[in-house]
């Protein structure tokens, strides 16, 4: 079975992030940029899938940017057999995004998409969702541990009352939390022959898909500073001040 996993290249998590001036977007410029954690998860489980014998193939994929390679190339050297790359420096959208895997997955033919829940820069949660509605494929989301087995997969979600499990007919979209499993560090072997390894290269015009942006971002600001806190004498005058100031009790 081969398992398609999408990646998406994104500001380091751990980099502070800096507003344009003109309010306009986030200042990418000579910003450290990584692979979203939760795309990083989403090729650790398909690799393991792969190491257990259940996955034939690994292809991982990425939409974005010409530097979207380099995302790729982790992937590769985590384990991932093929790279994919769709070069576009239109901000994509999460309905774009899907429409651009559904091209990609009709022409691989995947058994499985194994994908993050999110990224970390937009926060939106919905291209999973909506590639499964176009692809009319199971779909599986916040995923913390899966097996496959008989032609479908057994899943554990976080819900918000505890954990759900469900069993899915193959092929299926499945979107990864943060407790399905811990990424591999690449070794420096893996690193040079992923660069070895094979990148295939398709516009969208190749792939049929139009990416034009339906939304337009008017202003992006930084939060409001935290303001200091303050010290009280007791008990009393702590639960007054919840209660009369910060109106929480």
């Amino acid at each position: 079975m081969k398992v398609l996993v999408p990646v998406k290249r994104v500001l380091d998590p751990y980099v502070k992030v800096r507003v344009k001036q003109d309010k306009s977007g986030v200042d990418l410029s000579n910003a450290k940029m990584a692979m979203n954690p939760f795309c990083e998860i989403a090729v650790e489980q398909a690799v393991r899938l792969k190491e257990q014998g259940v996955a034939s193939e690994v292809v991982v994929v990425s939409a974005g940017p010409q530097q979207s390679q380099e995302t790729l190339r982790t992937g590769l050297a985590m384990g991932a057999d093929r790279g994919v790359l769709i070069p576009t420096d239109v901000a994509l959208e999460p309905l774009a995004i899907a429409k651009l895997l559904k091209a990609v997955v009709d022409k691989e033919d995947p058994g499985l998409v194994l994908m993050g829940k999110q990224a970390v820069d937009g926060d939106n949660n919905q291209t999973g969702q909506m590639l499964a509605a176009l692809l009319g494929w199971a779909q599986g989301t916040f995923i913390s541990k899966v097996e496959l087995q008989d032609g479908a997969a057994q899943v554990t979600r976080e819900i918000d009352g505890g954990l759900e499990t469900l069993q899915v007919k193959l092929p299926a979209v499945l979107t990864v939390d943060l407790r399905l499993c811990e990424p591999r560090y690449a070794s420096l072997p893996n690193i040079m022959k992923a660069k070895k390894k094979p990148i295939d290269t398709h516009s969208p015009e190749d792939l049929g898909v139009d990416v034009t942006p339906r939304l337009q971002v008017s202003r992006v600001e930084e939060p409001p500073a935290r303001q200091a806190g303050i010290k009280v004498e007791s008990v009393q005058e702590l639960v007054k001040k919840l209660h009369e100031e910060a109106k929480v009790i």
